[in-house]
């Protein structure tokens, strides 16, 4: 019975809270670009460390 209650009290403050998908101040494509010359960099990295390869 406890569970049950637990459950649905859960269940009451997930659904009354207010939810936002993005925050205002992440730019999708200053984080897209960031990981891009992340990903990039690290290629870089691994290209040079292979050299022999």
């Amino acid at each position: 019975m406890n569970l049950i209650t637990a459950h649905a009290a859960v269940a009451t403050l997930a659904s009354e809270g207010k939810h936002v998908d993005t925050h205002e101040s992440i730019s999708p494509y200053m984080t897209g670009g960031a990981a891009l010359v992340i990903l990039l960099l690290l290629l870089w990295i691994t290209t040079r460390f292979n050299r022999d390869r």
